[in-house]
């Protein structure tokens, strides 16, 4: 396979111009997603590059414009918290491209609605004043905007401190697979994190081209990791705390770099799906 040169440009990074990744590390590719799903912030925590996945298609069914708030007592009683989005290109709209339809309304409602959810809690005066840059961003105007600043002021709170870029500003070649395996040897990364919904879909073969390997990222399935693929991982950090959900989220991701590779012959991915 010819070598792409990938190095011509990594400017129009995210918003807070964070530091070049360092070379060899781990790399998670993922939309903007609002106030994620514990599933997802985990698998962004374990990485020391989160790409911002948001030159690819809207989908409305999607968690770019919305999440599942779970009540602080009681996981089982639910309700989606959804940002109304005009797509200005029909279904093709890209996720950047994404606007708020009321966006002062919209701001105004999610602020109510988590205090409304977790204002009781112990560690609601922490998040409120994380919460605040999400708050602005809404101003923004785009969905994208606000969701990628969601996802900040979580790994924020949790201590994270790895690198965010935005796919946008990275050069790739067409296609799935060779798009993400671009997009990972543009930040020199040596290990990509595949999320479990797309181990179906990716072709190994870019990636093993530039002797990156492919790891499936899962989280387990009890304890705070109960309901971790169904709704916002706020709920958790509302319940736990943030010290606490860091040293869980550190105990999941100091096991993903042992996972063997994917095997070529049978198992594939995807990076842009939950």
């Amino acid at each position: 396979m010819p070598p792409i040169n990938l190095s011509s440009k990594t400017a129009s990074t995210a918003a807070s111009s964070p530091p070049e990744p360092a070379p060899g590390g781990v790399c998670a590719i993922h939309q903007p997603n609002f106030f994620p799903r514990l599933s997802t912030l985990a698998k962004l925590f374990a990485a020391d590059c989160w790409i911002v996945l948001d030159n690819v298609q809207f989908t409305r069914r999607d968690y770019q414009h919305r999440t599942r708030l779970a009540a602080l007592d009681n996981p089982a009683d639910r309700r989606w918290l959804s940002i109304p989005t005009r797509l200005p290109h029909g279904r093709q709209t890209l996720i950047r491209d994404a606007i708020m339809t009321e966006p002062a309304r919209s701001r105004l409602r999610t602020a109510r609605v988590l205090r409304q959810h977790y204002g009781a809690s112990p560690h609601w005066p922490a998040f409120e004043q994380a919460l605040a840059p999400v708050l602005d961003a809404f101003a923004d105007e785009r969905t994208a905007a606000v969701a990628e600043a969601s996802t900040r002021a979580l790994l924020d709170l949790l201590g994270w401190r790895g690198c965010i870029l935005r796919s946008s500003s990275l050069p790739v070649r067409p296609g799935r697979s060779q798009r993400l395996a671009d997009l990972a040897t543009a930040v020199g990364a040596r290990t990509y994190l595949c999320g479990t919904g797309g181990m179906h879909y990716l072709q190994p073969a870019p990636f093993a081209a530039y002797g990156i390997a492919v790891i499936p990222f899962t989280t387990p399935d009890t304890g705070v990791w109960k309901d971790a693929h169904i709704t916002s991982a706020v709920q958790t950090l509302m319940k736990v705390g943030s010290n606490r959900l860091a040293a869980e989220l550190h105990i999941v991701a100091t096991k993903a770099p042992d996972t063997p590779p994917v095997a070529p012959a049978t198992h594939v991915c995807q990076g842009y799906a939950p």
